[in-house]
């Protein structure tokens, strides 16, 4: 089927408006209820991207787990253990060891003693540290555990949702400001060196900005939260199977010769069982012990593996570039073509975030999946509606054509055929100069209406188009009536059908096209008599009720029953009684009768029933008797 869209669009700024508003709704439902659908999304795509490759850590855990636990007590008993672990490695010479291991408390002497040795006795040493009552004091690790160590805090950030997507890159109180465990670990890894900062502040969405630090070469992008103080850094998760190797302390006691998986290794001793719940947090992968967590941010730093949030300006440019492709689409591509297009764009707005992540760039969900979805509802509305409007108007078109070709074959037929027998026998046959003249004048009067009938039925169609005004005529009911019944007696005449005109009153009067009018009595009166057996009677009466003229044609005819009565005016419809009377006839005449009337502000009343006759009665407003003209005038 061939859609005639591009051939009547005529209405591309409502279009271009439409997508507009479109495009402002949906991002402020990406704004509004975006950010929890984002998330979400963000954790989907870490679960379901592969990277292509194996990671390869600079970093391993070493895992106080549940048979470290079991070995040694409970967590109040790992100092002895971590002590000896450290022992072990020393050989092996790690390159930076983390304890993720709060040591703020006083235990056992000779165990902490002989922790502090092991300690001190540790080159690039990382403590862990943490605020607490409600960030107002650190709780750093005792003072003969911190001598030469560096201090990192081991606090993430926990969204709204309780998941932990990001490190905080730095804790302050009112005095002191602490790193994050990750950040010193990485710092001593590369030398030990301060980061330098880039103040240049990138504005995001939700009240965020971005920013940039250096550390040993490497820029590390961060978010900035400055309602709540905060800077942090996204950190890249592996899957499990890709993350970070793990030894369990144990095992290494057990077997010292473990200690060379540790050589030149960033280390981050932590505790790992399942049952220290508070140890573990929840992921993009689920629930995930917080040293794996220090280890995956430091391998976020370490390998360049930075997740960089786009900012606004290119958010919208995509967003406007799905618009701009919904609109083409609709705009230019002819019937399924552009409802594929529209499945395919929303298909790519889906997949774009996640190729955005697979390029270590978060895009939000929400905008492009909203913007498409709105777009694309949109454009589709739209489109359908106006290729609806379309069809329909070719079809108007395509009826009225039809109409008129009937027109032709059935009104004019009966004048054409007279026409045509008047002149054969002037050509053919020798006739007296009476005959001749009685012939031209007959030739003459059908001719004349003929020409009255199709001026009539393009006046019908004009107004029915809207292109042309109804005439304002005083029209004089009785003398209108008189004409018709007239004009229609002959017909009557042949069929013995009685032709009744009950007494009109003078001052009937009604206002519109007097050939219209004319043409639409006429029309009912040839129906009932067409329709009505031989020696049956056709009354035409008219009457005033309240300020409305009631032109009535009754007939002694074949009748309606009530289902046919309701489609009687239905362009091309003929009843099955019509079309076994033997009658001529193409079923568009009511419908023009009917169209005059409306455009007169009428309308028609029929009463009907089958082999009892019926009656029509169309219903005008009669003209003010003050706007009559004098008898004189109309003269």
């Amino acid at each position: 089927m061939r859609f005639p869209f591009r051939l009547a669009w005529n209405s591309t700024a409502s279009y271009v408006g439409l997508l507009a508003a479109s495009f402002g709704l949906a991002l402020f439902v990406s704004y509004i209820f975006g950010p929890q659908i984002n998330d979400d999304v963000y954790d989907g795509m870490f679960r379901a991207y592969r990277p292509a490759q194996p990671a390869h850590p600079e970093s391993i855990v070493l895992a106080i787990d549940e048979l470290t636990l079991m070995d040694c007590g409970g967590i109040r008993g790992v100092r002895r253990p971590i002590a000896q672990a450290l022992r072990l490695l020393a050989p092996a010479k790690p390159k930076v060891v983390a304890v993720d291991v709060i040591l703020a408390d006083r235990g056992n002497p000779a165990e902490d003693a002989a922790l502090a040795d092991a300690f001190h006795a540790t080159p690039n040493l990382v403590l862990s540290t943490e605020l607490i009552d409600g960030g107002r004091i650190w709780e750093d690790p005792r003072p003969e555990f911190a001598t030469g160590a560096r201090l990192g805090h081991v606090s993430t950030v926990m969204d709204k949702d309780g998941v932990t997507r990001s490190i905080l890159i730095d804790q302050h109180n009112a005095r002191v400001q602490r790193r994050a465990l990750a950040l010193e670990a990485f710092l001593l890894s590369r030398g030990g060196g301060v980061p330098r900062e880039d103040l240049e502040f990138t504005q995001l969405r939700g009240g965020l900005s971005s920013a940039r630090f250096h550390v040993g070469g490497v820029t590390v992008p961060i978010l900035v939260d400055a309602r709540e103080h905060r800077r942090f850094m996204r950190v890249r998760f592996f899957p499990p199977d890709l993350n970070v190797p793990r030894v369990s302390m144990k095992r290494l006691l057990d077997d010292p010769s473990l200690a060379a998986q540790f050589a030149g290794k960033v280390v981050f001793v932590g505790v790992t069982a399942n049952s220290e719940i508070r140890d573990r947090l929840i992921t993009p992968f689920g629930l995930t012990p917080g040293t794996e967590i220090n280890a995956a941010a430091f391998e976020t730093m370490a390998q360049g593996l930075f997740l960089t949030d786009v900012g606004p300006f290119y958010e919208n440019l995509v967003a406007l570039g799905l618009l701009l492709a919904i609109g083409l689409a609709f705009r230019y591509l002819p019937g399924w073509w552009a409802y594929a297009a529209g499945a395919l764009i929303l298909l790519g707005a889906t997949l774009i975030p996640y190729i955005f992540f697979m390029n270590l760039l978060v895009f939000p969900f929400a905008t492009s999946a909203s913007v498409a979805w709105l777009g694309t509802l949109t454009a589709a509305s739209y489109y359908h509606l106006v290729v609806r409007r379309n069809l329909r108007i070719e079809q108007s078109s395509r009826e009225r054509y039809q109409q008129a070709m009937h027109f032709v074959t059935h009104e004019m037929r009966t004048p054409l055929s007279a026409i045509q027998g008047s002149s054969e026998l002037i050509s053919r046959y020798p006739l007296t100069e009476e005959k001749r003249k009685q012939i031209a004048l007959l030739i003459n009067s059908e001719s004349k209406r003929l020409a009255r009938m199709v001026e009539i039925f393009l006046n019908v169609e004009r107004l029915s188009a809207g292109q042309m005004e109804l005439k304002q005529e005083a029209i004089s009911v009785k003398q209108m009536m008189e004409v018709c019944v007239e004009r229609v007696r002959p017909l009557a005449e042949r069929k013995h059908i009685a032709m009744t005109l009950e007494p009109v009153s003078e001052e009937f009067h009604l206002t519109g096209d007097r050939e219209l009018v004319e043409y639409a009595c006429y029309n009912l009166l040839t129906n009932a008599v067409k329709y009505s057996p031989q020696r049956t009677e056709v009354t035409a009466s008219a009457w005033k009720h309240n300020s409305s003229i009631h032109i009535a044609v009754k007939d002694q005819g074949i009748g309606m029953d009530q289902k046919e009565v309701k489609q009687i005016f239905q362009k091309f419809y003929r009843t099955k009684k019509a079309e076994e009377s033997g009658e001529a006839g193409t079923g568009i005449g009511l419908s023009i009768v009917q169209q005059i009337v409306e455009q007169h502000g009428g309308r028609i009343e029929v009463t009907s029933r089958p082999g009892a006759g019926s009656c029509f009665t169309v219903v005008m407003a009669a003209r003010a008797a003050a706007s009559v003209p004098a008898a004189a005038e109309r003269n």
